[in-house]
């Protein structure tokens, strides 16, 4: 701890003349800029996320270590990785012009690699599981879908005879419609919680491409986005959420309560540390609702690779009361626990 704070506040003593300008942790030098990633994973993990926003807020407004925001250069050298990543994601509302275009590169970069790792694992789990669910559509004239068949077709038409020939045949599915689960996904988007926050994007993104899962994604703070359209784009889903803000995890459950349409084959997941900042009472009650309209409600204290949350254990204790499952997972082991839900 006391490295990581020299790091940053020993510049204050530069400043007063007490060290040289050869220190090479004073800024300004190629060596400094390259540890400013790990510096900030560092602050992360050693301290807590209150704490750890004021430091960074110290390195950016006091002490002008703005390299990795407004350096186009020094940005490119950088190797992409995940911890850059966050680093990114937590400072791309200062980003502008060709750094901010970098950033996204990176962001894209970063991403695209986490989604193929789990892709693999997710679809191991849930393939088997959502393929014994769909059904073959009958192809019977009934259930011809005229307009998108004309659609179609309409460049096999014989202008000669003036008559469209067929060569592709759609139809309804009769059965679809009562097979298909849905998913709904409720990400804290305060900073503390960024981790989750990536990796709900990526998850979301796979359970988009998985057949009968109609998937919803909702980011909240004290107010709600709905990400829907933008699942099939982790990177430009990731690039809008603003990180920050307080929690009221009840008005996103509420929001998720007029997004069910079946709920015996609707999962609802919320991802957040429960530190709840509007009335508990109101979220209490809406999982209550949910669970007792047949609704399977997880509470995620984490969804990332290490699973070790921190987070308010009473009010995830009441939640469990409520009628909710409270966990912390790794995205393979959340692909675990909806296997079984499909099961």
């Amino acid at each position: 701890m006391d490295r990581v704070l020299d790091y940053l506040y020993g510049r204050e003593y530069a400043a007063r003349g007490v060290r040289g300008q050869g220190d090479s942790r004073l800024g300004g030098s190629e060596e400094s800029v390259f540890t400013i990633p790990d510096w900030i994973r560092e602050v992360r993990e050693l301290f807590p996320a209150d704490t750890a926003e004021v430091i960074q807020r110290h390195a950016l407004d006091r002490y002008g270590m703005t390299e990795l925001v407004t350096d186009f250069q020094v940005l490119a050298k950088l190797e992409p990785s995940y911890e850059l990543l966050k680093t990114v994601l937590s400072f791309k509302g200062l980003m502008k012009g060709e750094v901010l275009e970098i950033a996204r590169r990176i962001v894209r970069q970063v991403v695209e690699d986490l989604r193929r790792k789990l892709a693999k694992d997710v679809r191991q789990q849930l393939w088997g599981k959502l393929n014994k669910q769909r059904r073959s559509r009958l192809k019977v004239f009934k259930n011809i879908d005229f307009r998108r068949t004309i659609r179609a077709n309409l460049k096999h038409y014989n202008r000669d005879r003036r008559q469209l020939v067929l060569e592709t045949l759609h139809f309804f599915s009769r059965v679809d419609h009562y097979l298909h689960w849905h998913i709904i996904m409720a990400v804290d988007s305060s900073g503390s919680m960024l981790d989750s926050v990536i990796y709900s994007a990526v998850m979301a993104g796979i359970f988009k491409d998985l057949p009968s899962l109609n998937v919803n994604l909702l980011a909240f703070d004290t107010a709600i986005v709905d990400l829907s359209d933008e699942i099939v784009d982790p990177t430009e889903l990731l690039m809008s959420v603003q990180l920050g803000g307080g929690t009221n995890i009840g008005g996103a459950l509420g929001h998720c309560e007029t997004l069910v349409r079946h709920p015996s084959r609707t999962i609802v997941i919320v991802v957040t540390d429960f530190f709840e900042g509007g009335p508990p009472e109101v979220m209490l009650a809406s999982i209550k609702r949910l669970r007792e309209s047949g609704v399977r409600v997880l509470g995620l204290a984490a969804l990332d690779q290490t699973a070790l949350p921190s987070y308010d254990r009473q009010m995830a204790e009441r939640c469990v009361a409520a009628g909710a499952e409270v966990a912390a997972l790794t995205p393979q082991r959340l692909a675990q626990w909806l296997s079984t839900v499909l099961s």
